[in-house]
């Protein structure tokens, strides 16, 4: 990219940190156009010097420095004038840096910063605690430290921009406005391992003020300016803005005095507004949607649909592909949006659901089938000998042998999806907590689902289930199976909900709901653990089992559908990080983002939280485009 049309400028002063070595990555980063152009850590200026913008506010909270451009602005000849006395020699170095330079003249400070600078060791700032400046000389054999013609085009420049003392704070607050371009260049993170990152850095820049600075960002997005940031490429750094750009650029050190050091890993942090996803949570959720038969169902993301709409409502797509449906109140919001759904989840408790109120637009359960199932007789006593004392009365296991029974018997594939579904619904409304981790009535709390016969319970979810179907013009499925063998390339959304990894988290649905994923497989293909008190059956194997499994599973899936919008949920409390999650997205989809959403789960995912349910954390919406 073309920097500027003007004369070279070169900063003035030599700075620690300076990006003259990164003004190519800088400028294929700066927008077509902006407004005012805001460096609040202005330093050496080099980003400034080399755009030389039109308006500009250039800002540092060291008062020497900002006298030395001031100066430059009000008496360019007198600085000058005022350097052709001094000479490059280490006696006359060292009788100028003895001097004070708050009791100088403005202009004599300002030529005594710019000689210091020039001819001290590799142009450091370095004061000690009485605030004199004490970095040795640099013995460099060119006499020569300053060129006036240079100082006079960059006086020139400095000229057009307000020149302000302050707090980087104080400058965002005071001076930002929409479309503006800030170059945020703070202090940077130590990388050694050995650092100790709440002390201050030398500029004395507390991993806190990282912290806040952060904060300044998201703010600053939130007024829809143009944000270009530089830091230490440090997981501190990566974390703090992971819900954006960031590139890894291989950068040189110049100040080390060892060789293997000269070497580093700055971060390039990029926000544009006009890549910015505002979360309107002023839009509603179809009425449709409270249609859907409620569900204690572990991980339900029925509580996020609001976000889902107000991001997803901001992108073109047609089709949707929920590759872990789970309790399917996803795939139903969106087919309730007038999307046409492809529902998918490998297990057959969840298939049976989505059957039958996402796949199937018409068809109803009628009042008297519903008391025909109720009435059958059963083939076998299955559950009345498998599961005696462990679960239900033994009343209630003989029903659950006849609705297995007469359920399986119906030739239409959506009634008998209706049925199978209010089955496993009136079983688990009438266990405590739903879950069947436990044998006996552990948890009973009094609830009336607990009083409730199974058999009102069956009829209840029929007439619940019958409530939530409708048509929505569109051809939408069902499908059981591993979301990676599902293929569908025609460009949509995949919304990507798979069980959250945690070392503390209990993630397997199987676990918990092994006894009605039996049902709805009718035990076809499993093994039950006879040796178990629960009567459970293995787990189905699942690469999200583990860290390194998730990181790669969610890598083959971004991977497998990178034509597609992807939209993923994920917890704060689960691995992959998001940092993690956002550098595997980067590398399939151009655009990426992250929504940060508080939020509390029906269930405790973590092993110390799993019997109480004060598990708040922060789901995060990650989007793909």
């Amino acid at each position: 990219m073309v920097r500027s049309l003007h004369k070279v400028i070169r900063p003035p002063l030599k700075w620690v940190g300076g990006k003259t070595q990164l003004l190519d990555e800088l400028f294929e980063r700066i927008p077509k156009s902006f407004g005012t152009y805001i460096e609040p850590f202005f330093g050496g200026g080099a980003l400034f010097f080399a755009l030389q913008p039109k308006k500009a506010v250039i800002a540092d909270s060291n008062p020497e420095l900002i006298n030395f451009y001031n100066q430059l602005v009000l008496s360019v000849d007198q600085v000058i004038a005022e350097l052709k006395t001094l000479e490059n020699t280490e006696k006359c170095f060292y009788q100028v840096r003895a001097l004070d330079w708050s009791t100088l003249s403005p202009s004599l400070a300002a030529a005594r910063t710019l000689y210091l600078n020039r001819t001290c060791f590799n142009g450091l700032y370095r004061v000690n605690k009485k605030g004199q400046f004490n970095v040795p000389y640099g013995k460099y054999k060119k006499p020569h430290f300053f060129e006036r013609e240079n100082l006079l085009r960059a006086a020139e420049l400095l000229a057009k921009a307000r020149i302000v003392l302050g707090d980087y704070k104080t400058v965002l607050q005071q001076h930002v406005n929409e479309s503006d371009l800030i170059f945020l260049d703070p202090p940077y993170l130590p990388i050694s391992e050995n650092s100790d990152f709440k002390r201050y850095t030398k500029e004395q820049f507390y991993l806190n003020d990282h912290e806040e600075l952060a904060q300044e960002v998201r703010k600053l997005e939130e007024k829809h300016c143009h944000v270009i940031l530089t830091n230490s490429n440090h997981p501190v750094v990566r974390e703090q803005y992971a819900g954006y750009k960031v590139d890894v650029i291989q950068t040189k050190r110049h100040i080390s005095c060892r060789g293997t050091t000269r070497t580093g890993e700055d971060i390039i942090v990029t926000v544009s507004p006009s890549e910015v996803f505002r979360i309107n949570l002023i839009l509603p959720v179809p009425e449709q949607v409270q249609n859907f038969p409620p569900t204690r169902f572990m991980g339900s993301k029925a509580k996020l649909l609001p976000e889902i709409l107000a991001v997803t409502s901001q992108m073109k797509f047609k089709q949707v592909i929920d590759l872990f449906a789970g309790s399917g109140v996803v795939s139903y919001f969106f087919k309730c949006c007038g999307k046409q759904v492809y529902s998918n989840d490998y297990m057959a408790m969840s298939t049976a659901l989505t059957k039958a109120v996402i796949e199937n637009n018409s068809v109803c359960l009628l009042p008297h089938e519903t008391e025909r199932l109720l009435s059958g007789k059963a083939e076998d006593s299955f559950v009345a000998d498998t599961f005696k004392g462990i679960y239900f009365s033994d009343e209630d296991n003989q029903l659950i042998d006849i609705l297995r029974t007469t359920t399986g018997r119906m030739r239409n594939e959506y009634k008998k999806a209706i049925a199978l579904s209010a089955l496993i619904r009136a079983c688990v409304k009438k266990r405590p907590r739903g879950i069947f981790t436990y044998v006996g009535e552990r948890y009973n709390d009094g609830r009336k689902d607990l009083t409730l016969s199974l058999a009102d319970h069956f009829r209840l979810a029929v007439k619940a289930i019958n409530n939530a179907v409708f048509d929505n013009g569109l051809a939408n499925s069902s499908r059981m199976g591993d979301a990676m063998s599902f293929e569908n390339n025609t460009p949509g959304l995949v919304y990507i909900d798979p069980p959250y990894y945690s070392p503390f988290s209990d993630n397997e649905y199987v676990r918990r709901y092994h006894f009605v994923e039996g049902l709805a497989r009718n035990w076809e293909g499993v093994e039950i653990q006879t040796n178990t008190v629960t009567k459970k059956f293995k787990s189905y194997p699942t690469p999200f089992s583990s860290k390194s499994g998730s990181s790669e599973a969610f890598e083959k899936l971004f991977e497998k559908f990178q034509r597609h919008i992807l939209v993923v949920s994920y917890s704060s409390n689960s691995l992959p990080t998001q940092a993690e999650i956002l550098d595997l997205l980067r590398k399939y989809k151009k655009k990426v983002r992250v929504f940060p959403i508080d939020y509390k789960y029906s269930f405790g995912n973590q092993g110390h939280k799993v019997d109480d349910n004060r598990n708040s954390v922060q789901e995060y919406l990650f989007v793909g485009e």
